[in-house]
Order: structure tokens, then sequence, then C-alpha cells
């Protein structure tokens, strides 16, 4: 899909779509139009505000003149004539290029790839026509949290049917990843259906402001006899029982098994005793992911046993343990995983690279969680190890990372949307790439890649270039033999921030400028072996701690660390001077038609408290005004926290009067 965009002061909008088929070898094309009318100054165009404009891809053109009649308003005559003064005509024409048949999502909210959505966001789906109700079904359409697990909640067909929105009950984790899944059983009024292998994106969730102090809290040993190893090399933070708190499962290559401790849910950040027994899988059991494999709402498991070389199929019961493990045979010496829906279906199906056959399986989901026979299919290089998944590429299907360890190299396989996968691209690593971590470390939407190199000591970040290519490696220090790399915005500054774990070391904290440049911050000691590091907010207090594994020791070691006060502000005082007043109703249209620096913190444009930033708020505003409304709710009138957790805040600390 291409997007072209102009703009200039005269009196309307233009909204043009253009379909190209190909019938016979010849393309055949048809233009659809819609003019509509929009009050918005000549000097900025906010091209996001405007969408989403539903347009028809198929059918004969349309031609639809809307006008936005200030006067309808209910507001007193001066009111009025205040917003008809302010309101200007600009024309800014839109250019779509699609392939009629196909239902492609136009936009998204929250966008493919951010990094910093607010953690109650709802999900929306964009589309150019109507989408068929029937069709959009919790197995259709759905995400999951990372460690907040599947979020279920309400799904909706919106916006006279183009707009599909999933409203979570309950909001993500802070700082966790989110996939969003949609099937190709989606389908539109027309009959048209999404893409082969459906369409899947991932973004992160917002993670507060903190002073960057991390203290020790607690530990425990995963043993429970002593002297008798575990060797612990693996570690999932995400919520087993469902209370709304992450819990720590705990991968075990000796003892061939996973080991949980849950969250004592008081946010304290504490955990209990091991849920007894343990789930057994298989011996040299490390490489790990989280799923909901059955859609049962209950986070599920899949693990890695490389000296069985098996895959363990482990379904959540949804209070801490799990079902007996389906254990599936695959190539020599699984080293990597990845979970994603590799055939449309809606479902996530597993990937895992083999080491010691030098190729990748593909296991394919029924839907309740059963899983096929592999499917083997090459790299693209030699000595498939560490493996990674995102949409490297924009296309919305989700495609694969891989680190070789033979040929040091990195390897880029974009998803052909039918269970196949085709290298688009590689890069020299520097030697003994050995995991693989995925996130946009410099903030233009494109997916980059991390990774750690055993053999040369250092860890590399690789930059997306969007279309399935990335750049050369810029390389950092490491500890002593590098082996697990893992990121998340420790400072809750809205980039991602890199923790490296050694084994023979320690682990270290990098932070990110922005703009993908890394500062050495900090080393934490570990006992003997730091194995990995999850990042995740064990305490629920909206900031990112550190759940530490030492693989030797056989120990968890949980830093937390405290957050920043919440931003203080009074709502609907837009230029910050202390008093609410008719010159702040301005600014809320100044923000909302041409947007000013004010939008870096839209809960205080937010009048009445919706969670929304439209012109509702300045007309709230004003009715108070002059017109004898209610007051705008808490914090007014004077400073204070929002007391409300919604799908807008603060981004910085404001100068509160």
């Amino acid at each position: 899909m291409k997007l072209a965009v102009s703009g200039s002061p005269i009196r309307s909008f233009q909204h043009n779509a253009t379909g190209a088929s190909h019938r016979h070898g010849s393309p055949i094309r048809r233009r659809q139009t819609k003019t509509v009318r929009y009050p918005i100054p000549p000097y900025k165009f906010n091209l996001r505000w405007l969408l989403p404009l539903p347009v028809p891809l198929r059918g004969p053109p349309v031609h639809l003149r809307l006008g936005v009649l200030m006067s309808s308003l209910p507001l007193p005559s001066v009111i009025q004539l205040g917003l008809l003064s302010f309101a200007m005509l600009c024309s800014v024409t839109v250019t779509v290029e699609a392939q009629p048949g196909a239902l492609d999502p136009f936009s998204t909210s929250p966008d493919s790839n951010v990094l910093s959505a607010p953690r109650a966001t709802p999900i929306l789906i964009n589309f150019f026509e109507p989408i068929d109700p029937a069709s959009v079904t919790a197995d259709s359409f759905w995400a999951f949290g990372r460690w907040s697990g599947p979020a279920e909640g309400t799904l909706e067909v919106i916006n006279n049917g183009s707009t599909i929105s999933l409203t979570p009950d309950s909001p993500f984790s802070a700082g966790e990843q989110v996939m969003v899944i949609l099937s190709e059983g989606i389908t539109a009024v027309s009959g048209a259906s999404i893409q082969q292998g459906g369409y899947s994106y991932l973004f992160w969730t917002r993670a507060a402001p903190t002073t960057l102090q991390f203290e020790q809290t607690s530990s425990w040993s995963t043993r429970t006899i002593p002297n008798v190893s575990t060797r612990s090399y693996g570690g999932v933070g995400s919520d087993l029982d469902n209370d709304g708190h992450l819990d720590i499962a705990v991968i075990n290559e000796d003892s061939a098994d996973v080991r949980c401790y849950l969250n004592l849910a008081d946010g304290s950040g504490q955990f209990g005793s091991m849920v007894d027994p343990p789930s057994p899988v298989n011996l040299q059991a490390s490489p790990n992911e989280p799923a909901d494999f059955n859609r049962d709402g209950f986070v599920d498991l899949v693990v890695c046993n490389i000296a069985t070389d098996t895959v363990s199929i482990l379904l959540g019961n949804g209070d801490g343990t799990f079902q007996p493990q389906q254990q599936i045979a695959v190539g020599n010496a699984p080293r990597g995983v990845a979970v994603l829906d590799t055939d449309g279906d809606g479902d996530m199906d597993v990937v895992n690279t083999n080491y010691g056959s030098g190729n990748l399986s593909i296991l394919i989901n029924n839907g309740n969680g059963i899983f096929g026979a592999p499917i083997f299919f090459e790299g693209g290089g030699a000595g498939e190890r560490s493996l990674a998944t995102g949409d490297m590429n924009g296309d919305g299907l989700l495609d694969l990372v891989i680190g070789m360890i033979n040929s040091g190299e990195i390897v880029v396989n974009l998803n052909n949307g039918d269970g196949t996968f085709t290298e688009s691209g590689s890069e020299p690593a520097v030697s003994g790439t050995w995991m693989l971590a995925l996130g946009d470390l410099n903030g233009d939407g494109h997916l980059d890649v991390t990774s750690v190199n055993a053999s040369q000591d250092n860890c590399t970040t690789n930059f997306g270039n969007g279309d399935g290519t990335i750049t050369p490696a810029t390389a950092y220090p490491a500890d002593n033999f590098p082996l697990s790399t893992d990121v998340g915005d420790l400072d809750g500054d809205g980039d991602l921030d890199w923790v490296i774990s050694s084994y023979l070391g320690d682990w270290f904290i990098y932070l990110n400028d922005g703009a993908g440049n890394f500062t050495f911050f900090q080393e934490i000691l570990a006992p003997i072996a730091a194995s990995c590091a999850v990042i995740m907010d064990v305490d629920t207090d909206g900031d990112l701690d550190l759940a530490l594994i030492d693989e030797l020791a056989d120990v968890v070691i949980i830093y937390q660390q405290e957050g920043l006060p919440p931003p203080e502000f009074i709502r609907a005082d837009a230029n910050w001077d202390g008093s609410v007043d008719i010159s702040d109703a301005i600014l809320q249209l100044t923000v909302l038609f041409g947007c000013t620096a004010v939008c870096s913190c839209p809960d205080v444009l937010d009048s009445n408290d919706d969670a929304l930033n439209n012109i509702a708020d300045p007309i709230f505003l004003l009715t108070y005004l002059f017109g004898g409304g209610s007051p705008p709710p808490a914090p007014f009138p004077t400073c204070g926290a929002d007391p409300t957790l919604d799908t807008i805040d603060c981004l910085f600390q404001p100068p509160c009067l």
C-alpha cells in the first residue's frame, strides 16, 4: 500500500482511493473519491487525526460531500462565533494504491512497533470498506501480551463497519511486547478477505519513568535438594494464574522441568515458594516462549529440549500449573524458538532452529494446542541457532530473523503467508551469535536486531531498513561469554534499553539515547554465571524491574526500582498558566487541528476525562466556563495526579503551577 499526502490552504479535504487489479495480464484501474470539508488551519495537516475515512475499493465511484457545521453545536452564539472564526479550510489529497479483492488494513492503533502505547489502550484496525461483523470473533481477532497473556475483552465493529476494535478488560503489563493477530477468516461485506497468511503486528506498552536505582529485594534457589543442580537456564515472566500480577517460570536444563513461582499479588514484588510439583519437560531444556495455543485465556509455554531433539508444549491451567506436555521430535539440537501465526488461521504456531541438523522446523497448531509433525526448511546460512520473529518489511506478516553461528551471519526470512519463508537478506555477524532480540531501537518504526556474540565477548545492533534487510552491525563490549540479550524501557523514556547476560561474567545494562546509540550504565554482579534476564514489572507499579537468573548458582534474583512520582497537572489548563479560561479552549482547538508541543501531555487536554482528545473537550470546557456546565473532573481545580488509569497520560513531568 502506498500513501501520498499533499496540502494547500483552500476549501476542501479530498480523499482519493485508486485500486488496481490484473485481468488476463491487463491492469484495470478505477478511482473513487470522497470530498470532506474539515475546519483545520492551513499551516498544519495531521493525517492521523483525520483517519479513518472508509473508501470502498470496488463498485461504482462514490462522490460524497460533508460539511462540518459548527453552528449545529448546542452552544451560546458567542461561543459558536468564536469557533467559526477559528475554523479555516484546507485541501489535502490522499492517494492510496491497493489491490482490490485483498482486505488490507490501512492503519492500526496502536501503530506497528510503537514503543509506548498506553497500557489500557484499545486495539483498532481500520479498513477501507465495511467488515462483516460475523467474521470478527475471539479466534479471528485477538491480542497476546508477552507477560500479561491473552487480552480478554470486548470485540466491536465500529465506524460504519470499517473499524474493528478490541477493548481489553484489564490493562496490559507495563513495558511488555504485545502481538496482535488477525486471521484470514475476517472478511468484508463485499466478500473480500485479508491477505493470505492473515495480518499480525507487534507493539510495546508504556513503562513509567524511573530513578534507574535498582535494589535487590529478594532471591531464592531453584533447587529442592541441596547441592543437586537444576541448571536454571531460561525464564518467563507471564501471569500464570490470571490474577493480574506477573509470575516467574524457570526452565531448567539438568532437572528437565519448569518450576513456577507465583507473585504474592500484594504489590510487594515478592514471590511464593515453588508450585509443587514442577512440570516435566526434557533434558537440557532452555529456549522458551509464552503463548496461548488453545485460546482458553491461560498462558501456555513452548520449551526446546536441546539434548533430546524435542520441543515440549505445556498448556496452562490458569493456576500456575500445566497439563502434561506434548513432546514433538524436531531436528538435532533445537536452540531457538519463536511463536507466530505462520498459516493465517489465527492461532499461534511454533518455529524452532535446529543447530545440529542445520535447519528449522515449523510446527502447525490445529487450534486446540495440538501440533503436527515438523515441516523442515533451510534458513539460508549455516548453523541455525538463535531465532526471533517480527514484521521486518511492514506487510502484516511476521518474519523470522535467524542467527547463523557457523556461517557467522544474521539472516532475515520473509513470511510468504502460506506457511513458507524466503530469505531476503543477511549481514555478517561478529561471531558466535548465541541469541537475538528484536525491537525498534531508533524510533523509525522498523524493527531492529540485537544479538550477543559469545566467542567475541560483545553484543551488536543491526538496524532494520523496513524492507526485510538490515544494516551492518554496530558492536558494544560485553562481559565474558555473553549468551542472552533482552530489551525493555528501563528508564521509562520511551525507547528500548538493553540488558546483556554473560555466562562467565555479570549482567550489563546499556541505556538507549532514543536514536539507537547505547551507553554503558551499570554492571550487576552475578553469583557465578549470569544466564538470562527477565525485564518485567514485578510489583505492578508501572515501571520495569529485573528478574535475573544464574544458571550455575541456580538462583533467581529480583531487582526492583522506584518509579518517579506521577505527573501532576490541572485538567483543562492547556497553557499551564495555573488557571482555566477561554485561552485554554482556544489552545485545545489549536492542538486538535494543528498540533503543538502541548500534545506531549494529552491528559491535560482531556477536559471531560473520557480518555479522548477531540472536539468534545473544548465544548465541555466552554460550556463549563460560559454555560453553567459541570467542572472538569480531577485533578481540578488544583494540581494533582490523574486518578484514572486510561489510554492517555502525560509523557513528561509538566510544570504544575
